[in-house]
């Protein structure tokens, strides 16, 4: 249960920081009205605010959320922006992924 809850906020800082920095992108590149990028300045706020709910210490949850940054982001650009990712964005998520688990996941001996 902790590891479907830890991946649960991962993804919802994902979603959040994604979300927050296309909305601010919007305003920025596609000159979309202002309160896109102060939503934007909101959500993203919010991603730093759901990141303090994992367990782990800080540097260990930014460095497993990178991870997962990757794969979240590669899916956001397919289903968003019609990115198709090719073999090399797959086999980089797949090493991605297997990187959080080692960092995130694996056994330690108690301090």
């Amino acid at each position: 249960m902790i590891v479907l809850e830890s991946l649960l906020f991962f993804i919802l800082a994902g979603i959040c920081e994604i979300g927050g920095g296309y909305l601010i992108w919007l305003w920025l590149k596609e000159e979309k009205p202002l309160w896109y990028g102060v939503l934007g300045g909101l959500i993203l706020a919010l991603y730093g605010v759901v990141a303090t709910f994992q367990e782990a210490t800080f540097g260990r949850v930014y460095a497993a959320y990178g991870g997962i940054f990757i794969v979240l982001s590669l899916l956001w650009a397919w289903s968003v922006d019609g990115f198709k990712p090719d073999r090399y964005d797959i086999i980089g998520a797949i090493v991605a992924l297997v990187g959080v688990c080692i960092i995130f996941y694996a056994p330690r001996a108690s301090s």
